[in-house]
């Protein structure tokens, strides 16, 4: 999709058409969500790195954040907009090694950089936009569940994943305890507070503000017509809360964007650096799915159904390391605590100093790389 910084696309996602790049995809299957829709024809994208060994052992899944993708490792290219968003752990010389180690990468299910969400083609043709459902982890684990059985794997010797994509690791290891041999969860909770519900509210209600918005029925609409609006102010919160007031007073502090004056129209600097990356998202995320995914990510309750947290976390049989960031005031190092705690094969949570916030899962690769590799070595 070729497009210029001043006119944002209606969707940043992948579609039909778009150069396929290192994705590959699962046969076509159905499924019925929690919330009781149906999805008839469900296609859920991937990356892999290394080859399987003989009785598929070595086999690892990586499970992405928010706005994360398929491409783990690798440089931006066709069908890439962004280079890998962890190739400090995935890659020659890192813990998940290729040499050793089968790496597999899904999109997650309502995403949209190739697997099935808002901004896919529905069965009349017509991308499922508004009508796509609401979903939860478990359906997300539902689906890669299918991919696990199309790659002959009967069990993960490592599920990891940071953020959102640690309460898909959770829910693996507590939906499918025998499936995963090792867990490691990063910068994530067993259930989503309703601080981080709050945080998600106003994100929500940008985005269905936006006149693009239609409802959710934008796809179609010429480049500059579509939500980005919205999005990018989403993104704009959404930062705030990965990064930490302190690493923000420190880099940006009171200073006016070079070449600018808040007192006469301009910006601060650190408000520069917000519209950065609400502009760099537009180009390639879908409103729709940041929607949906951030709904996924508030029904997140690993105990629902099933007892209470307590109960459910005592059905976890992998050996597990739980790791979380002094900073993040997101996802807070008491709740990274209590997954420990709860955890029977998990040591005490490991939280890394570190002043990213949030972030600090993807940023401080030595501290991760460490934990990681220490983990693999049980």
């Amino acid at each position: 999709m070729t497009t210029t910084l001043h006119s944002p696309p209606a969707t940043g996602a992948w579609r039909e058409g778009d150069d396929p790049g290192r994705r590959r995809w699962t046969a076509p299957f159905a499924m019925r969500v929690e919330s009781g829709a149906e999805l008839p024809e469900v296609r859920i994208a991937y990356e892999t790195w290394g080859e399987p060994n003989a009785d598929r052992s070595n086999a690892v899944l990586v499970l992405h954040a928010l706005t994360g993708d398929t491409h783990v490792t690798g440089p931006a290219g066709p069908g890439h907009p962004t280079p890998g968003w962890w190739d400090t752990l995935v890659g020659p010389g890192t813990p998940l090694d290729p040499a050793r180690w089968f790496v597999v990468a899904p999109n997650v299910l309502g995403g949209c950089q190739g697997s099935t969400g808002p901004s896919s083609a529905a069965a009349d043709g017509r991308p499922w936009g508004s009508r796509f459902p609401v979903l939860t982890p478990r359906d997300a684990v539902a689906a890669e569940v299918v991919l696990a059985d199309a790659l002959g794997i009967d069990a993960w010797a490592l599920v990891v994943g940071g953020s959102m994509g640690a309460m898909r690791a959770l829910e693996w290891a507590v939906s499918e305890p025998d499936r995963v041999r090792r867990l490691g969860l990063l910068a994530g909770p067993a259930a989503t507070s309703a601080d981080q519900i709050g945080w998600a509210a106003p994100q929500i209600a940008a985005i269905r503000a936006d006149p693009g918005w239609h409802g959710g029925d934008y796809h179609d609409a010429a480049p500059g017509a579509g939500p980005h609006r919205g999005l990018g102010i989403a993104r704009r919160i959404a930062h705030l809360s990965y990064r930490s007031g302190f690493e923000l007073g420190e880099r940006f502090g009171r200073a006016p964007q070079e070449g600018e004056d808040p007192w006469r129209g301009g910006r601060y600097a650190v408000e520069s650096y917000l519209d950065h990356h609400a502009a760099k998202l537009v180009h390639r995320f879908d409103a729709g799915s940041y929607v949906r995914l951030t709904e996924m990510m508030n029904a997140h309750d690993v105990g629902r159904g099933r007892g209470g947290v307590a109960a459910a976390l005592a059905r976890v049989r992998a050996a597990t390391l739980v790791g979380g960031v002094s900073s993040d005031r997101l996802y807070p190092p008491e709740q990274q605590a209590e997954l420990a705690a709860g955890i029977p094969r998990s040591g005490p949570a490991r939280i890394i100093d570190s002043p990213y916030g949030h972030d600090g899962f993807l940023i401080e690769a030595d501290a991760v790389s460490a934990m990681i590799g220490e983990l693999l070595a049980t």
